[in-house]
């Protein structure tokens, strides 16, 4: 069997010209595609209450924290930044649950950019709400170069899970206003741009997680090392399945 793969879904906030109905679920088709494509089966989790965690949490071997709306900083014990862009509680509240519980559980995890915060801050972490909140940050982060393309490059540790994959300095696309700040513990960043921006960040002591704050799965058609990220997520995924 081929390891399945979640993935929570995001929300339409604007009606859809098909059922007419708002705040329908929905799950990014490049990100699909990309699993597909590394040999997975993905499985679509709608956002719904915490209470419904354990009964999906043996339906996957590995998870994929999608982008999205910002987190809601009230999580992390801020109050709204002028900055902050939209956020959605309850997909905040329903993901923050799951990956607690997909990290207990040894699942095989991959963060892309909200994921990737979603998963500091569950975890302990905090973020900037926005990058004007750090004064040393120069790089364009919010790209206007299609979505598929890269634009700047990020500085990987040769110590790595991540240096295996991509190399020490790929070629990255990037389009966020938030960044990690304070990093959660047992995890450890493993890639940051040249003004400092955290780019990557990884289990310190396994191969659990995986956080990039690109999105490879706009570039893995083209880039041998965008797909690369989703053969090592299958990878993860199976040892977790031959392991249940």
């Amino acid at each position: 069997m081929h390891p399945r793969i979640a993935i929570p879904a995001d929300t339409l906030t604007e009606a859809t010209n098909i059922i007419n109905e708002r705040n329908a679920p929905f799950a990014p088709r490049p990100a699909i595609e990309a699993i597909v494509k590394s040999g997975g089966a993905p499985v679509i989790l709608p956002s719904v209450a915490p209470k419904f965690v354990d009964d999906y949490i043996d339906l996957f071997d590995g998870i994929v924290f999608a982008g999205g709306f910002d987190v809601d900083p009230t999580f992390f014990g801020e109050e709204p930044h002028l900055k902050l862009g939209m956020t959605y509680r309850k997909r905040d509240i329903f993901e923050i649950a799951l990956l607690k519980r997909a990290h207990e559980k040894g699942k095989a995890i991959l963060g892309i950019c909200r994921g990737m915060q979603l998963i500091n801050v569950a975890l302990g972490g905090t973020v900037y709400q926005d990058l004007s909140e750090n004064k040393t940050i120069y790089v364009k982060h919010s790209q206007d170069a299609p979505g598929n393309l890269p634009s700047h490059h990020a500085n990987v540790s040769e110590d790595s899970r991540l240096y295996q994959l991509v190399g020490k300095r790929p070629y990255i696309n990037s389009r966020h206003h938030q960044a990690l700040k304070d990093i959660a513990p047992g995890l450890k960043v493993v890639a940051r741009a040249d003004d400092g921006v955290v780019e990557a960040i990884e289990s310190s002591a396994s191969d659990q997680i995986l956080g990039l704050q690109w999105h490879p799965e706009n570039m893995y058609k083209h880039y041998t090392d965008s797909q690369n990220i989703f053969a090592d997520l299958i990878a993860r995924a199976n040892k977790v399945a031959q392991n249940n």
